[in-house]
């Protein structure tokens, strides 16, 4: 490998982790940046790693540029409400040009939200909102799609019920779904920042399963038999959306439960299916399959 710094904001958290171990597998040279405030012992991982380690303002734009200078590509893993996605976001987007750096990874992540509406999932709305100061940007930037992270299915997104041996869904149950484990997400992330030739977005899937397939995964994986479960369709888990930002605004939670009900209206939509993949694009890359996840569980 070259002497090309990649840079790497939110190495501190889950995904941003993942995403630095990664890259040192690849023989790459990371420079992490972190806030003067980060837990020591994350920041002492990220070193053992061998890792650079960049302490900074996250309010500074000199700080942030000083950081990011050398470097051949910024990668945004960070995570939060608005003050961090369109705020944060934007003061590391400034400094990255400040210092020359060629190469932007947005925090994105996720399902293709530029196919709906603004106004049908919070999160994602900030994410579209940065995008209006990206594009401008005199920086060659490529927004990473993968869906939903499929780890979440054995815990935080409540689709594969396993006390009540239901696959829930909404709307259709043929409708195919995407999903990415956050290791294969972190693995792609680390090529594609490596790779000066990247497009604006790049589309990842480990699967793309429909309910129906999932509880046929399920059944098979746990020797129990799995039904499917409709409580109704994409009506009626919007208006159940309404109900529950009503009487848990959220304001600032990051995962309240509405939006992870707006998550799922998104996906059964079939609106941000993720076409065509880019899985091939690197040769050697693994993908986890929902089975194997399941498997794993």
């Amino acid at each position: 490998m070259d002497n090309q710094i990649t840079v790497l904001a939110g190495a501190t958290g889950n995904l941003g982790g993942r995403v630095a171990r990664a890259i040192m597998e690849q023989g790459a040279n990371l420079r992490v940046i972190v806030r003067r405030n980060s837990a020591p012992d994350k920041v002492e991982e990220l070193r053992k790693l061998g890792a650079e380690i960049a302490a900074v303002d996250f309010n500074s734009v000199p700080e942030l540029s000083q950081a990011c200078s050398g470097g051949s590509c910024v990668i945004s893993a960070l995570s939060g409400l608005r003050e961090v996605i369109i705020d944060s976001q934007t003061l590391l987007l400034q400094a990255a040009v400040q210092a020359g750096v060629p190469r932007f990874i947005p925090s994105d992540y996720s399902i293709d939200f530029t196919k709906f509406p603004a106004g049908t999932n919070r999160n994602l709305d900030w994410r579209r909102e940065f995008h209006e100061r990206l594009d401008p940007a005199p920086i060659a930037a490529t927004s990473i799609l993968n869906g939903m992270f499929a780890d979440m299915l054995t815990g935080q997104v409540p689709m594969v019920l396993f006390k009540l041996k239901r696959v829930i869904y909404w709307g259709d149950a043929d409708q195919k779904l995407d999903f990415t484990t956050m290791d294969d997400t972190a693995a792609f992330t680390a090529r594609a920042a490596l790779d000066p030739t990247t497009p604006r977005i790049l589309r990842i899937a480990g699967d793309q399963i429909s309910a129906r397939e999932m509880a046929e995964v399920v059944s098979g994986v746990t020797g129990q038999k799995f039904r499917l479960f409709r409580p109704g369709g994409l009506g009626m888990l919007g208006a159940l959306i309404k109900v529950a930002r009503f009487f848990n605004p959220g304001g600032k939670e990051l995962y309240p439960p509405w939006q992870g009900m707006q998550y799922m209206r998104n996906m059964f939509s079939g609106l941000p299916k993720l076409e065509p993949l880019d899985n091939d694009r690197y040769p050697g890359l693994r993908w986890t399959t929902v089975r194997d996840v399941l498997k794993a569980r």
